[in-house]
């Protein structure tokens, strides 16, 4: 069936050759583990009673955990990871009726998800642990209850952060404590995942004092680092389950590509019409289908697009397609869900807020419109179709930027590539004291919480004193300050200096300083739960933002000028050539911004920001001379190469980092004040630095081989988005020299490989 559509694609009059590989995931038989002992009958009688056998992964995880092991599973979407700990903690709970747990999602929506799952397995084990979420939606009047008699309790980061400080209202559940349930934690990376990070550290201080030591559940996607991520988003360390048994259907997935629009082979066409045109394809050809694409604003242009289309070929399907997003009331997504299960919806437009374990039923395919910027998000959302012994098919369109042409030029590359690591920081500065204050609010810190917050635990104290917000006692260190640390501290972002967004006198959201840059400036057009602003007024010494509601159908990018000054040395190495990594300060200056409708610039206007002031880490590389004359005897621009070899870098850097490339910034220059040589500089977009320049520069050699590869295979004569060309950069993608990228690259990896 799935061949027989392929076929009938392929011989329509607008194909022209847009799949650029099919690759064939072979059907997997299912693989079942054993327990070391038997279950409790009510257990597993609500296991026999859904005829559930369990899998190996599953076995092997129930095991661990009874023996008190810290566990983390790492197996793909829909291969019964909540079951596996779900198991465990029922037993527990069974068989200690004081006994507590604590699950902690990412999202509300797939809170109140878990919730059903949890009620149906207590009603269907008579295990009486009253589930509940406790969150910002959570009345007050419920909340005593809940705290005092539910023995599971769900609930985010967000919340806990906020619910620390009142630990003592908390006593009795943080006592019995048993189970500590951490789902999705692959979302836990960067600056948020280093916060998160630091919150657990928070947790289990709590813990001690009120005398428990919850074990530790973590579910993840698939990532490269799975024992070093867990230890570092807990500080305990962990059993690491993978050995993934669950049973899957044949998958068939795409890369499909737009095809030129010009005799240059330079501009392709929009990715977004290739995608409704799939999109409209699959629901007349009776697939049901989820279409991920790159923001609410594109998801609702779809869905608009794909109707118009539908109202001529299909009008019966009209209504049977529909878009999700966040900004939607629970009750529509709860609606849209379960329309999705019961196959009464054949398509739904979505962003990535169904890319998490929401049950939404078996998908026959799966249209990803953009590659999501991971290895991991492509899996997780290709692992909505098939989620049975079901075949399906993925299709993954692809935009014109580096990384998603790398991509459709070596799929085997991605396909045999491992997953990315999870990186966490857990000695940022700016991270790290404003949990050391929110911990001295919660309770006095004394030298024994070095455990908790590292060796600079005692350096940072005395810089809080300097500052008048703590202050040493008998007891220990205790926060002195006015307002409530939890308050300032953005579990999302590390400044502390955040821009409120307001519209008609209401708050619209909250932004970092540095978002505010990016898309709060004068004239910007804001993206707000799909509908857009434009920024009236920016007032940095008020620290707001003033925006009017108005539907516009262009979209603002500003430009910014970068200065680099190296200031302290971690670690350099010789591999032939000069490789640095270490503290930088960085210096934007934001002069002008674009106004363009998809990929065409329709106006240019000028800004009047105060320069940005930020320490971070940095990677950076000098250019030996012989290169340099190398490219002069060519007669070839040497700073447009270097400038060429920084923009592909940073582009293609996300295969080895878990990040995006807009949180890494970069610089080249024929000659740095600083190195006196020609240099290459790519840095931590972070405040503080999080750990994407340390990873680069370990794996150097592999990123300039994969840059080169771009480069030289690229159909392009002088360069073009697909390789060279950046959208955000701030002298418009000039100097740039496509030939003069490839010989640099070229000498830089011979002298490294003859190095070794």
């Amino acid at each position: 069936m799935l061949e027989d559509f392929i076929h009938y694609i392929r011989n329509l009059k607008s194909y022209k050759g847009q799949i650029e590989h099919i690759e064939v995931i072979s059907p997997k038989q299912a693989r079942y583990g054993e327990l070391d002992t038997p279950l409790p009958a009510n257990i597993q009688n609500y296991l026999d009673g859904k005829k559930i056998r369990l899998y190996s992964h599953q076995a092997s995880a129930i095991n661990a955990i009874r023996q008190g092991k810290n566990v983390i599973i790492v197996t793909p979407t829909a291969s019964g990871k909540t079951l596996a700990f779900n198991i465990p903690v029922f037993e527990a709970l069974s068989t200690n009726s004081d006994a507590t747990a604590l699950y902690l999602y990412p999202t509300k929506a797939l809170t109140n998800d878990q919730l059903q799952v949890l009620k149906e397995m207590e009603r269907e084990t008579g295990v009486l642990i009253g589930p509940n979420i406790y969150d910002g939606d959570t009345l007050t009047h419920h909340r005593p209850r809940i705290r005092e008699r539910s023995r599971i309790i769900l609930s985010n980061p967000y919340g806990f952060h906020q619910y620390l400080p009142w630990h003592y209202k908390w006593k009795t559940f943080f006592k019995n404590l048993r189970y500590v349930i951490i789902d999705e934690a692959h979302v836990y990376r960067g600056v948020f995942g280093s916060n998160v990070a630091l919150l657990m550290r928070r947790l289990l201080r709590i813990c001690e004092h009120y005398g428990s030591d919850p074990i530790f559940i973590i579910s993840s996607a698939t990532i490269a680092n799975p024992e070093e991520h867990s230890r570092k988003l807990i500080g305990k360390e962990f059993i690491v389950v993978s050995n993934d048994g669950a049973e899957r259907g044949k998958r068939l997935f795409l890369f499909w590509n737009s095809p030129f629009i010009d005799k240059a082979k330079i501009i392709r066409s929009s990715t977004h019409h290739e995608t409704k045109d799939l999109f409209v394809l699959h629901t007349i050809n009776e697939f049901q289908t989820l279409c991920f694409t790159i923001s609410r604003q594109m998801a609702e242009l779809i869905i608009r697009w794909a109707r118009v289309d539908l109202k001529k070929t299909a009008p019966k399907l009209v209504d049977a397609v529909t878009t999700y997003r966040a900004g939607y009331l629970p009750k529509e997504r709860r609606e849209i869900e379960h329309k999705l299960r019961t196959k009464s919806l054949i398509g739904v437009v979505s962003t990535n807020a169904l890319e998490l374990g929401i049950d939404i039923g078996s998908l026959d395919s799966v249209i990803i419109s953009g590659y999501p910027g991971t290895v991991i998000s492509t899996w997780q959302q290709a692992g909505r179709a098939g989620r049975t012994t079901m075949d399906s098919l993925v299709t993954l369109v692809a935009f014109q930027n580096p990384l998603d042409q790398y991509f459709m030029k070596y799929p085997k590359d991605f396909f045999g590539r491992p997953h990315e690591q999870a990186i966490i920081n857990l000695e940022n500065p700016y991270i790290l004291m404003g949990h050391i204050l929110c911990a001295a609010s919660e309770l006095p810190i004394t030298e024994r919480d070095q455990k908790y917050f590292s060796s600079f635990l005692m350096e940072s104290l005395t810089a809080l004193k300097a500052q008048t917000l703590v202050s040493e006692t008998p007891r220990g260190w205790v926060y002195s300050g006015i307002t409530r640390p939890v308050d300032t501290v953005n579990i999302n972002n590390i400044s502390n200096k955040t821009v409120t967004v307001m519209c008609n006198r209401e708050i619209l959201e909250i932004l970092d300083l540095t978002k505010a840059y990016q898309e709060a400036y004068e004239g910007a057009v804001l993206l707000h739960q799909g509908e857009t602003y434009i920024v009236e007024e920016l007032d940095l010494e008020g620290l707001t933002a003033k925006v009017r509601q108005e539907n516009v159908n262009y979209y603002t990018e500003p430009l910014k000028n970068v200065d680099v000054a190296l200031k302290k040395l971690y670690k350099k190495e010789g591999k032939g050539i000069e490789l640095t990594v270490g503290e930088i300060e960085v210096t934007e200056t934001y002069h002008h911004y674009r106004l363009k409708t998809y990929n065409e610039i329709i106006g240019v206007r000028p800004l009047n920001l105060p320069p940005l002031h930020f320490f971070t880490v940095g990677m950076w590389f000098v250019i030996p001379e012989e290169i340099k004359s190398e490219i002069a005897d060519r007669g070839l621009d040497f700073e447009g190469g270097l400038h060429a070899v920084e923009h592909a870098m940073i582009a293609l850097a996300p295969l080895y980092a878990m990040c995006d490339s807009k949180d890494i910034g970069g610089i080249s220059t024929p000659m740095h004040y600083d190195t006196g040589q020609p240099t290459i500089i790519i840095y931590d977009g972070f405040e503080g630095g999080i750990g994407i320049s340390e990873t680069l520069y370990t794996i150097i050699e592999d990123l300039l081989t994969i840059t080169l590869r771009l480069i030289t295979n690229c159909e392009c004569g002088e360069g073009c988005p697909s390789c060279i060309y950046q959208s955000k950069c701030g002298n418009d993608n000039a100097p740039l020299d496509k030939k003069a990228a490839s010989i640099i690259l070229d000498k830089l990896l011979k002298i490294i490989t003859t190095k070794r």
